[in-house]
């Protein structure tokens, strides 16, 4: 892959990873770091950028027993739905403008 998508690629996995970790800590609320890790396979660093991001947003909460998603979880996730298809909808009529011979 050329490096004209380099960065779009590394923007798509961080959302992939913070909707997992907002999808894991509605499962397992409430929440702490380590038991984050050990759910999702990342390390502890990289659970602790996105739990960062996602309580600066107000989708999670941090509480003293661990973090908790915010009362804003429900409608953030449809949004993002609603968003991931205006993206596919926008990939597909970049993809039309191809010509491979």
């Amino acid at each position: 892959m050329t490096e004209i998508f380099s960065g779009t690629m590394a923007e798509m996995d961080l959302i992939e990873r913070h909707i997992l970790m907002l999808k894991v800590t509605k499962e397992y609320q409430p929440v702490g770091i380590i038991r984050l890790s050990e759910l999702t396979g990342l390390p502890p660093h990289k659970v602790r950028y996105s739990l960062r991001l996602l309580e600066r947003d107000g989708l999670i909460v941090a509480t003293q027993d661990g973090a908790t998603v915010s009362e804003r979880y429900d409608g953030f996730m449809a949004d993002l739905s609603e968003r991931l298809d205006e993206i596919v909808d926008r990939v597909n009529s970049i993809r039309d403008k191809i010509v491979v011979e």
